[in-house]
């Protein structure tokens, strides 16, 4: 009787054949999945291309989409919040005044005024009627923070109104929100935001609250 051994020629035949019947198998199963794509499989038609991180429906981010609904239910306007807010407080200084939603949900200007001491007073101005709807003495303060701040505002030569007006003279818009603050090296800045109603982008600027020459200038179009 003949025996087959490992490595015979007719062991090899078999292995042989076998590996052409799994190349075949394999090139089929390809060939049903092949196009007249170069080999590519066809994009699939549920397949839409990823939107862009906080991008909405009709083209506005989150952001873009709540200044849209927020700015037109204002009618009061940040002059005459800022001017019924620092009334509140005798010599007042109004350091801050942005237009939000309070808890309810209704449009408000929210004030900080600072006192000559540089006692805080929040003040929220109803953005419908131009009233004030709460004021507040800051009851987180200490003294150094009275102090603090004292001396921020009387750095401060040039006013907040100053600075809007430089502001809204390079870009026409809405403004939204006033602050006084400081810059890494400590000099005074008014921050003013401004949104424009036609792509309600926002565009920030950094005014020198010393000699009323723009620092910096940032367009959110978040």
């Amino acid at each position: 009787m003949r025996v087959f051994r490992p490595g015979t020629s007719t062991t090899r035949t078999r292995r042989a054949a076998a590996a052409t019947v799994c190349a075949a198998a394999s090139c089929a199963l390809l060939l049903t999945g092949c196009g007249d794509n170069g080999g590519r499989q066809p994009a699939s038609r549920s397949e839409a291309p990823a939107s862009p991180v906080g991008a909405t429906t009709n083209g506005l981010t989150e952001d873009q989409r709540e200044r849209e609904a927020l700015i037109p239910a204002d009618k009061t306007g940040y002059r005459k919040a800022a001017s019924t807010a620092v009334d509140e407080v005798p010599d007042g200084t109004t350091t801050e005044i942005e237009l939000k939603r309070d808890n309810d949900d209704k449009p408000v200007w929210r004030a900080t005024v600072a006192a000559k001491d540089g006692t805080e007073h929040k003040v929220d101005v109803d953005a419908a009627t131009g009233k004030v709807v709460s004021s507040r003495t800051d009851s987180d303060q200490d003294g150094d923070d009275k102090r603090d701040l004292a001396q921020q505002v009387s750095q401060a030569e040039i006013s907040s109104q100053k600075a809007v007006d430089t502001a809204t003279s390079r870009t026409k818009g809405t403004v939204t929100s006033v602050k006084l603050d400081d810059t890494d090296d400590g000099t005074p800045i008014w921050s003013v935001d401004i949104v424009t109603t036609d792509d309600w982008n926002k565009t920030t600027y950094d005014v020198d609250a010393t000699n009323g020459k723009v620092l910096r200038k940032h367009v959110d179009r978040d």
